[in-house]
């Protein structure tokens, strides 16, 4: 079975049991059957999001289910990468899509991904199936 993307939509929603698709991402890792990748950038943007004192706490123990879930690849930041994503960023004015967005697309690409755990209409703006919709 192909390979999804994790996106940040998808972390933010598990931890947030108040969010309107935390149903869905639980069910979407309860029910998995096939490798999630997603990137370094992708979960310094989850961090970026829970750093208030009150929610921050969240993360280690989110990034250590991950690191330790043997269908989640985590695909490390490189230069060559990042540099994609800002080639991408900078070629599509036209779009209001940020540069984690457009570097986890140019991972998605790479390794032919074609549906993300995301509910972020940019993922379908850029081709890809968003699942969590």
């Amino acid at each position: 079975m192909t390979p999804c993307f994790g996106d940040t939509f998808l972390f933010l929603a598990l931890l947030a049991e108040g969010d309107a698709a935390h149903k869905k991402a639980v069910q979407a890792i309860a029910d998995l059957k096939r490798d999630i990748y997603t990137t370094t950038w992708v979960l310094t943007e989850v961090a970026d999001g829970i750093a208030g004192r009150d929610t921050r706490s969240a993360f280690v123990p989110l990034l250590q289910f991950l690191q330790s879930h043997p269908r989640v690849v985590i695909v490390p930041t490189t230069d060559d990468i990042f540099d994609r994503g800002v080639d991408l960023y900078g070629n599509r004015p036209d779009k209001d899509w940020s540069l984690t967005d457009c570097i986890s697309f140019v991972v998605m690409q790479e390794r032919g991904i074609t549906e993300a755990l995301t509910g972020d209409h940019h993922f379908e703006q850029a081709g890809f199936t968003a699942l969590l919709k």
